[in-house]
């Protein structure tokens, strides 16, 4: 179940003055958000000609059909963006956090704090999101956001619930205040460290789902893997002392059901094509979306090896991917592991 919202966010003052740092679906979807929740906000874009095109033609193409109101400024200057920004929202790929990072550091105003929407794992440091932030900004007031949340339904205004966390109770409060409206609600916890495993690793778990699925397995397997999958998400995160309640929570449970549940998941459907046969090359052309479960598959392998956590599935995913793994072979080798009380290790790592 999720937290129990924290009583402080209901007179919590809400954040006024948003910049949303990444224009790609989630967080456009996240600024279309804030913006009926009231709030003035900017969005910056890497990419100067597709900051340009959506700041004139009102639309962006990770999300057709989804208008972007003229109140929503729109850049790819990061010093006009962050002009006038109360909270600075990372919304990048999670291996590109660390520079951007690093560039909007001479651009926040003071006072400035940051709410962290990358969901990933760092692969040449094994870093989570906040650990990131904490190296490059340290000193600023910090929190994420995650749960499940397909960035089209967020955008269409269709019922929502996520988790905000952090350690600073009072930056937490504010920040699900800020969002919070009759169809986006945020819960609010202290554990910033469940949120975010359960955010990294379900996009791993994700592709297994969609790869069962691409190879013609049914229902069956997919329930399997998602159960399964929780026990990874599980011992990974309380061998990083998050608390069991949050990885059975939005951010854990919520969105590992979601993300491996429906073909609107990139990651899935990167899975299924992989499970039909195509290379990783040619599962990924001509989309302009990262599948993050494919770059975390490396990080979430390399922080298991380092904590001596197992995780059989994922480390399949990183095989398939990485090490030319053939798929069939991977989905043998699972089925046919050594038998053992379900409940055996399931929570420990």
């Amino acid at each position: 179940m999720p937290s129990r919202p924290d009583s402080r966010a209901v007179g919590a003052q809400p954040f006024k003055q948003l910049a949303f740092i990444g224009g790609g679906a989630w967080g456009t979807a996240l600024a279309l958000t804030a913006l009926r929740a009231g709030r003035d906000c900017s969005l910056w874009i890497r990419e100067p000609e597709v900051a340009r095109v959506a700041a004139s033609e009102r639309r962006t193409l990770f999300l057709p059909g989804h208008p972007l109101p003229e109140a929503l400024l729109i850049s790819s200057e990061l010093a006009t963006v962050l002009a006038q920004a109360e909270l600075a929202v990372l919304v990048v790929p999670s291996q590109y956090l660390r520079t951007v990072a690093r560039d909007i550091q001479s651009h926040l105003t003071e006072g400035a704090a940051l709410l962290i929407c990358s969901k990933g794992i760092e692969a040449e440091s094994c870093a989570l999101m906040h650990e990131v932030v904490e190296e490059e900004l340290g000193g600023r007031p910090w929190a994420v956001l995650s749960g499940p949340s397909f960035a089209a339904e967020v955008a269409e205004g269709q019922p929502t619930a996520v988790t905000v966390a952090g350690k600073d109770a009072a930056l937490v409060a504010r920040a699900a205040a800020t969002f919070a409206s009759p169809i986006f609600r945020p819960y609010t916890s202290s554990d910033p460290v469940g949120v975010q495993v359960g955010g990294a690793v379900k996009n791993v778990l994700a592709i297994a789902c969609g790869i069962a699925s691409g190879c013609g397995f049914g229902s069956n397997a997919r329930a399997a893997l998602i159960t399964r999958g929780l026990a990874e998400v599980m011992r990974l995160g309380l061998a990083l002392g998050a608390r069991q309640e949050t990885l059975a929570g939005l951010a854990g449970l919520g969105d590992l059901t979601l993300t491996c549940s429906s073909e609107q998941s990139r990651n899935f459907s990167f899975g299924m094509a992989l499970g039909k046969g195509l290379t990783a090359q040619q599962a990924q052309a001509g989309s302009k979306a990262v599948v993050e479960g494919a770059e975390n598959a490396r990080s979430v392998i390399g922080l298991a090896n380092k904590l001596a956590v197992e995780m059989p599935i994922c480390q399949a995913v990183f095989e398939i991917l990485y090490q030319d793994l053939p798929v069939l072979d991977a989905m043998h080798r699972l089925l046919t592991r050594p038998l053992k009380d379900e409940t055996a290790g399931a929570i420990e790592s």
